[in-house]
């Protein structure tokens, strides 16, 4: 009975051993466009404080209920399972720029009770490129300073160096402000990117980010070394990070002296016949259209919901499409760590893990168990319903 005792122990004690071994050999082959991950939209949102709520509730009611979603920190997310953030980006090199919005004074001239500020820290005064959902109006951010939200980032990296490559969508804003004496901000130039760049670079070192000069090697552009399948394996990108565009028109003038992206941080959105094209958003695209340009070695980014439409009857049309899809990162307001308020919508895999095998790119060897076997499961997606 002893011995029997002693082989079961010796047994039980071989299988994480054999587990590595397995997970090692996996990451010498699976690319990272083989890969499929679950993402949030506007990561950093905070939401609106009561006051601010009941402001553009009454004067804008639909705009407010397409609003009414948040977030918890960055970190908290990375620890539900989502492994693809979006951080929205307005240029701010003087500082000040967005320190006074609308809302504030808006809600105090009409005699509504005062929120809590909506910058404690008073970040909003320095220098730098800030994070914010809409200025002037839900500026509310769990991460005001680009670069602090980057820090959040690269210290959840650290504390898990095994996690698969997290994908960071950052959108530059601009436009004219829909708010009285709100403050306008022209399209990015050249020399704001210069600056993004050199924020990203100030937080991550070259050898902890997926660069297109990386990617793209020796091929004469980004796509031929994409359409070649030259991504790197999960065993040269686990512990990394990995920037993508999400505004297309804003791609011309970050290659502006960068042919190819040589010497940038960022992936273009590109569509698949240009030259740079390696990531592709195709935040409407049907199960099919997506299918077929990940078929071609690209990687995409795609959204469940939006507006919050979906989350508050828990129709899950879309959902399901997108689940079905080989898209790499699929988006969500919802992820399973943060179910609708209204009818438990959520978005995520169906055993929670952050990350599964592609369903469309990945070869069929691939074994999800593998993938980031020290993960929790975050929970379940919610039940299918079509009302």
């Amino acid at each position: 009975m002893k011995l029997f005792a002693l082989a079961v122990m010796a047994v039980a004690a071989a299988l994480p051993a054999q587990s590595k071994q397995d997970a090692a050999q996996q990451d010498k082959t699976l690319k990272l466009n083989q890969i499929q991950v679950i993402g949030s939209h506007n990561s950093y949102n905070l939401g609106f404080a009561p006051s601010e709520a009941a402001y553009l509730k009454s004067v804008k009611p639909k705009s407010y209920e397409s609003l009414e979603y948040s977030h918890k920190s960055l970190a908290n997310q990375l620890d539900g399972g989502v492994r693809q953030l979006e951080i929205d980006v307005f240029p701010d090199p003087q500082g000040g720029r967005f320190a006074h919005p609308s809302i504030l004074r808006i809600t105090k001239e009409k005699g509504l009770p005062e929120d809590p500020y909506f910058d404690p820290k008073h970040e909003m005064e320095k220098p730098g490129i800030k994070v914010i959902h809409v200025q002037d109006l839900n500026q509310r951010s769990s991460c005001p300073l680009f670069t602090e939200c980057l820090k959040q980032v690269r210290d959840w990296s650290k504390a898990h160096p095994n996690h698969v490559p997290l994908f960071l969508l950052i959108e530059n804003k601009s436009g004219k402000s829909n708010m009285p004496g709100g403050v306008d901000v022209p399209l990015w130039t050249k020399t704001e990117f210069d600056a993004l760049d050199k924020e990203i670079r100030s937080v991550f070192s070259d050898k902890e980010m997926i660069l297109p000069d990386q990617v793209r090697g020796s091929y004469p552009t980004l796509r031929e070394a994409v359409l070649a399948g030259h991504w790197p394996t999960l065993a040269e990108s686990r512990g990394k990070v990995i920037f993508l565009m999400d505004q297309r028109n804003a791609s011309p003038v970050y290659l502006e002296g960068h042919p190819n992206l040589k010497g940038r941080v960022l992936f273009t959105h590109a569509i698949p016949s240009e030259p740079d094209a390696a990531f592709v958003e195709m935040n409407g695209g049907t199960q099919a259209e997506i299918d077929a340009v990940i078929k071609q070695g690209f990687i995409v980014r795609t959204r469940t919901d939006e507006g919050t439409v979906a989350a508050r009857d828990n129709n899950t049309t879309r959902r399901d499409e997108v689940l079905s899809s080989g898209a790499t990162m699929i988006s969500t307001d919802y992820p399973l760590s943060e179910p609708s308020v209204w009818s438990g919508y959520s978005v995520g895999f169906p055993d929670g893990m952050p990350v599964r095998c592609n369903p469309i790119s990945a070869p069929k060897t691939c074994k999800e168990d593998l993938l980031e076997p020290g993960a929790k499961s975050a929970g379940k997606p919610s039940v299918q319903h079509h009302p």
